[in-house]
Formats: C-alpha cells, structure tokens, sequence
C-alpha cells in the first residue's frame, strides 16, 4: 500500500465519524510549500472560512515553514472564534502529528480553539 493510499485511508476513517456527529472541524491540506486550513461544518459540509499561505494576508514569512504553518493556525483560530465556534475537531487529513502540522495545531489552540 502507497504512502498516498494509507494516509486517504486514515483521514476517512475520522471524516466518517464527524459527519455522524455533525461537529465543526478544522480540515488541513499540505504541500511542499504551503499549508492551508479550512473551517468546515461536517453537518451539512459547508465551509465556513479558509486560510492558506497562498492568500495575500500571508506575506511571506520569514521564518520558513514552521512559522507558516503558525500564522495559519493563529488566522483560522481568530476566524472561527469570530464565527462563534470555539470547540472544533481537528482533522489532521491523515497527515502524522508532527512539524507543521502539530505548529498550525498549537497555534490554533493558543488563539482560543479547544480540540
């Protein structure tokens, strides 16, 4: 079984289980360079804001991709605490808790999110 196929077949399993719950998640998606995050209402699977290092309000920083992936989980915790949803699940889309991923983490829950 591929890298590709294993990490799929991970991130189903939770999406299955929210979608029954009806909860709110934050649904992240990597690349070599960016990372981005998405607010998604797994009810009725609406997405309610994103946030990538794509966007103009990320300038660049300079700090790498730790630091990227910090000022996304900061910018998707201020929307969604905007939004009035401060207990969300954390849908780490398969992808192992570790560097970037456990940064945008962290940050997200030192902006006000609860996981």
């Amino acid at each position: 079984m591929s890298k590709t196929v294993s990490r799929i077949r991970r991130s189903k399993k939770l999406r299955a289980t929210l979608q029954k719950t009806g909860g709110m998640r934050i649904a992240i998606s990597r690349s070599l360079k960016n990372i981005s995050a998405q607010l998604i209402d797994s009810s009725n699977g609406s997405v309610l804001a994103t946030i990538s290092t794509q966007q103009k309000a990320f300038s660049g920083a300079n700090g790498g991709n730790i630091e990227a992936a910090k000022f996304v989980g900061a910018e998707i915790a201020k929307k969604s605490v905007e939004l009035g949803h401060k207990k969300v699940t954390f849908d780490r889309s398969g992808y192992k808790y570790h560097g970037r991923v456990k940064a945008l983490a962290e940050a997200a829950r030192d902006g006000g999110l609860e996981f």
